[in-house]
């Protein structure tokens, strides 16, 4: 059991750790919002990656024809999602949203729930989770479900823990950020 616990934490921290949009999402409204926001923002995609992960552990064969099937209208409608937020991104005003914070908080919600949405539109990582559970023999028929349960648990926990440990560096060195800079990064996130 504590061998699949360790490979489920490591699992979810490595699918989690490549700087994607969400990572950059994170320290966007990490430094825009605060810290929380970046947490909620983190904790969103590893609902949707313990999602994956689940749908990789338990059908890896049926998911892997589905995707090939509908291959070109999945990308299409994470690229329509993509284009959508990216341009949201790119328009947006820092100094807006700093002004806005000091008036009221928005919701952490809408946080977790925009980048549950933005990650699960990227099946990309699907075929990540497929990967590593066939390369790492993470979960096997021979093993009983509460091994499996165990496992995608763990990757939850890898997940969050990365993005807690973003999270906080980043807020740690948001003194080193300026509204330029920040200016900048909305537009590099966009772009992306």
């Amino acid at each position: 059991m504590v061998e699949i616990i360790v490979k489920g934490l490591f699992i979810g921290f490595l699918t989690s750790a490549p700087m994607g949009p969400i990572g950059v999402l994170c320290v966007q409204r990490t430094l825009n919002e605060g810290r929380k926001h970046g947490l909620f923002t983190g904790m969103g995609a590893s609902l949707s990656d313990v999602l994956f992960a689940i749908i990789a552990g338990l059908g890896m064969g049926f998911v892997i024809d589905f995707v090939q099937t509908n291959e070109n209208p999945l990308m299409i409608l994470g690229s329509i999602i993509l284009f959508v937020f990216g341009g949201f991104i790119f328009r947006s005003n820092p100094a807006k949203k700093l002004q806005k914070q000091e008036r009221t908080n928005e919701p952490v919600w809408k946080d977790f729930i925009s980048s549950f949405f933005l990650n699960m539109s990227n099946i990309g990582i699907l075929f990540l989770y497929i990967a590593l559970f066939a390369r790492l023999n993470f979960i096997t028929p021979s093993q009983s479900a509460s091994f499996g349960i165990a496992g995608i648990l763990a990757i939850g926990v890898g997940a969050v823990l990365w993005w807690f440990l973003i999270s906080y560096i980043v807020n740690r060195l948001r003194g080193r950020f300026n509204l330029r800079a920040l200016v900048f990064f909305n537009k590099v996130l966009g772009a992306i």
